[in-house]
């Protein structure tokens, strides 16, 4: 017998569609053709940062509404959205960069929004997620991602130490400020790991700095780097079976 207590409102014909569009990480040329005509075409777009945003519509010659949408006020914010679809107009969802509801608060919005009964549809394009996995060099056929890591110490370290024996890749997205001291507790729960670190993708200073954490760390000594990246560490490599 199927239980239907934890399953999705049946979608309402009569709902607006809620749009999911991923835009440029940087870029702004690598939007696609189709996130332009979501973005003409909707009543009004839901975006964590309008000045963000903006940079797109301007550049493209639309004209539309926008409706900020952002932590920690998301919740605040949902209700509206809601609304607005309920009354059969079509939503899009955007974040900062890249793909809507990883690691950004988009998430609440379409888990309401799927209570609801209304469509979701997702529109591909950019993330930073694949972008730096796919030109990184670490082994890709199985990989975990973890959005931030936890600001406080101890709990990134615990977080570590039950991940030393995980054979995939790690992602993570980090400020760079704090880059050093996690290059820091990677080495000490996870020993020395092939680590790289993809930084301002798709953007005129976009760069892979690519070694061991002992060598990022001397690195990072003498370079400090600027802004958000993203974070890949080789998981556990089974030792070899020669002698």
């Amino acid at each position: 017998m199927i239980e239907t207590d934890n399953l999705e409102k049946p979608i309402h014909k009569t709902s607006g569609r809620l749009f999911i569009v991923a835009t440029p990480i940087g870029n702004l040329d690598d939007i696609s053709l189709r996130a332009l005509k979501i973005l003409e075409d909707v009543f009004v777009i839901a975006c964590e940062d309008t000045r963000q945003t903006i940079k797109i519509l301007n550049k493209y010659n639309i004209k539309k509404r926008l409706l900020s949408y952002f932590h920690p006020k998301e919740q605040k914010r949902i209700p509206r959205i809601i609304g607005f679809l309920k009354q059969g107009k079509d939503v899009a969802l955007v974040s900062d960069a890249g793909t809507p509801g990883i690691a950004d608060p988009g998430f609440p919005l379409i888990r309401e929004a799927l209570a609801q009964g209304i469509e979701i549809i997702p529109i591909p394009g950019p993330s930073a997620l694949t972008t730096a996995l796919s030109a990184a060099g670490l082994p890709i056929h199985r990989f975990q991602f973890f959005g931030f890591p936890s600001p406080k110490k101890e709990a990134s370290r615990k977080s570590l130490e039950s991940l030393k024996d995980e054979s995939a890749t790690l992602i993570f997205y980090l400020p760079s400020r704090k880059l050093p001291t996690f290059l820091k507790i990677i080495q000490e729960t996870l020993g020395e790991r092939r680590v790289v670190i993809a930084r301002e993708l798709t953007k005129v200073h976009e760069e892979f700095i690519r070694g061991n954490t002992t060598e990022l760390l001397k690195i990072l000594e003498k370079k400090p780097l600027k802004g958000e990246l993203t974070l890949l560490v080789e998981g556990r490599q089974k030792k070899s079976l020669r002698p």
